[in-house]
């Protein structure tokens, strides 16, 4: 969608509104009042820049908003659009790994999360990606992606099985 100029020279996004329909589909009204059903809001950056760069896209994946920024939005707008990207997105951070099952792919991962503890197979190594010094990605064999949020936090032991996948 279109920007309009704001009076300090910032973009703005055109307004538009956010409800859910009868059967719990996200429903976008756009600036002209036309609704588009089954949206979804998407984050460009998910991890290492939430609060910028996110779509509202159509059913199809097309994009009908832009939003550079959460912050130029009403905050009864954000907590809507923050509501359904928790939903969305689902990452448990990882606060110890437990056990790695074999040194080889598949492994099953057991570690325990800010969730609980839970249980996971890795199918590659190349599943486990290191973001920066702090981070790391991990990927398992649903797709469902785990975080560590600071690898130095980590206790030896998992810092020890987690040294083989960076």
């Amino acid at each position: 969608m279109e920007n309009n100029g704001a009076a300090n020279g910032q973009a703005r996004p055109r307004p538009f509104g956010l409800r859910h329909d009868a059967w719990g589909r996200l429903v976008l009204i756009d600036a002209e009042g036309r609704q588009h059903t089954g949206v979804e809001v998407v984050r460009a950056f998910p991890i290492s820049d939430p609060r910028h760069g996110i779509a509202i896209c159509d059913a199809k994946g097309r994009e009908l908003v832009w939003l550079a920024d959460l912050d130029a939005l009403p905050a009864s707008l954000v907590q809507q659009i923050k509501d359904e990207l928790t939903q969305r997105e689902f990452m448990p951070i990882i606060h110890r790994i437990v056990k790695v099952s074999a040194p080889i792919e598949p492994s099953e991962w057991e570690v325990e999360t800010d969730r609980g503890r839970t249980s996971f197979v890795l199918n590659s190594e190349d599943d486990v990606h290191k973001l920066d010094e702090q981070r790391a990605l991990i990927t398992d064999a649903h797709g469902i992606r785990y975080l560590i949020s600071d690898i130095e936090q980590l206790d030896a032991n998992s810092r020890r099985l987690l040294e083989r996948y960076l």
